[in-house]
């Protein structure tokens, strides 16, 4: 199961690559069955290696920035042609042009649903919606509980006391001295 600040990082890290002028970005979301390590792929692409490391700079700032999320792993930094960055959740592909035409990782993934930012974004909206919604209806439900009569704390009236044992009530009487301010 994704996790909202899962989708949110994905969510970033697309901005990023828009920003940054990253070509034909793309949102994988992979089949749990067919890819039990990762939910998302986030491919993209760059004209050339300089814009490819800028790009995966960027995305490695910000997602450590707003989330505190360090990649798992960086591969191909140096060179630029792809770079490959694992946050365990998802996965970013920077390519260059020539090289994303060549492996073409969209092909080698059938299964996996092609998502849109935007789908992201709505549907991480509802599910804020939804929360806040629910929490509230608890609220309301909590601060609108009446109490029933004697369900509740009471406070301790001379009616309410314990009886007090034989034994204090002797000494009490005796003494004229309340039994708790007894020594001992």
């Amino acid at each position: 199961m994704t996790s909202n600040q899962t989708r949110q990082m994905v969510v970033a890290a697309a901005t990023i690559c828009e920003d940054k002028k990253g070509e034909d970005t793309t949102i994988l979301e992979l089949d749990p069955l067919d890819s039990g390590f990762t939910d998302f792929f986030l491919v993209t692409s760059g004209i050339n290696e300089r814009q490819t490391q800028a790009i995966a700079d960027a995305i490695e700032l910000s997602l450590k920035e707003k989330f505190g999320a360090y990649p798992n792993s960086v591969e191909g930094r140096k060179l630029g042609e792809w770079i490959l960055m694992d946050y365990v959740d998802f996965v970013i592909h920077i390519f260059l042009r020539e090289r994303r035409a060549y492996y073409d990782i969209e092909r080698l993934r059938k299964t996996a649903r092609r998502v849109v930012k935007q789908d992201l974004v709505a549907a991480l909206t509802e599910k804020t919606k939804a929360v806040r919604k629910r929490a509230a209806a608890s609220t309301r439900t909590a601060a609108g509980k009446k109490t029933v009569p004697g369900s509740g704390v009471r406070k301790k009236s001379a009616a309410s006391k314990t009886p007090e044992s034989a034994e204090k009530k002797r000494y009490r009487t005796k003494t004229g001295m309340p039994a708790s301010d007894r020594a001992g």
